[in-house]
């Protein structure tokens, strides 16, 4: 079977970072109709452009949702399939990457900030999506009814290191691998795909002030690969997760992090 996709994809997060280099590899890999949804509206457009420069024949939706409020959630969802009729694949890729404070001095506003948009955020999503793909036809055993991906990290599967001080960031990421696990295990009879991707360290703008400084070094000494992530290796590991070739995976947080957790 080859690496192709079909259809349309619901992508949060697409005004930056891996959730725009995603757009793009599912553009190249065959999706025809992108719904963008992000808070913020210029990126939305940043990535709606290149789009349309490598890929003119590609339909997007902008959709400006906060992924914390469950009205504009669901909203962005019904609008997306009143313009493309279905959603084939939902990737969650908003989030966060919170303050660098340890447990002791966290002040529960920003403990709270971070379970919004990485927990609440995803479940919400995901909730919506689901009730959407239950109600779409089932394309067959190896497509179904639609495929969800959830962003978590490597930080969900395992702690990071001490001195980073982001305990509520590897807390939401743990959480979004129970609701990848718990769900997908529920609603794999009913046609419908759930996985997480578990991003390493990747160069995109969260950790680009680390880069610069000069921080992070210690971690990519770590990485067997020596190196952070190119943002198209992430996103080409979402492309398989999202095909019809990863038809057989079901609960799974596939590591793509250049060897650091072994």
């Amino acid at each position: 079977m080859a690496l192709k996709l079909s259809g349309t994809a619901y992508i949060t997060g697409a005004g930056s970072g891996i959730g725009r280099f995603t757009a793009l590899a599912f553009a190249r890999h065959g999706v025809t109709k992108l719904a963008l949804v992000d808070l913020k509206q210029e990126g939305l457009e940043e990535t709606q452009k290149l789009l349309k420069a490598s890929y003119p024949e590609i339909e997007t939706l902008l959709l400006q949702v906060d992924v914390a409020d469950e009205v504009s959630v669901q909203g962005s969802i019904k609008r997306a399939v009143d313009e493309f009729k279905r959603i084939d694949i939902g990737l969650n890729c908003a989030g966060i990457a919170g303050p660098h404070i340890p447990t002791h001095e966290m002040p529960l506003d920003k403990w709270q900030e971070m379970i919004q948009i990485n927990q609440t955020g995803v479940f919400l999503c995901q909730k919506h999506l689901i009730a959407q793909m239950l109600q779409q036809e089932s394309l067959g055993v190896r497509e179904g009814r639609g495929t969800i991906i959830n962003a978590s990290s490597m930080f969900g599967v395992f702690s990071s290191p001490a001195f980073l001080g982001i305990t509520p960031y590897v807390a939401s990421k743990h959480a979004v691998m129970g609701l990848t696990k718990a769900d997908a295990r529920v609603y794999a009879p009913m046609g419908i795909r759930i996985n997480a991707i578990c991003p390493g360290w990747v160069d995109t703008p969260m950790i680009s002030k680390g880069i610069e400084n000069g921080a992070l070094n210690p971690e990519f000494q770590r990485t067997p690969v020596g190196r952070p992530a190119k943002p198209e290796e992430i996103s080409d590991a979402l492309v398989f997760l999202a095909s019809p070739m990863a038809s057989y995976m079901h609960g799974v947080g596939l590591n793509v992090n250049g060897g650091y957790s072994l």
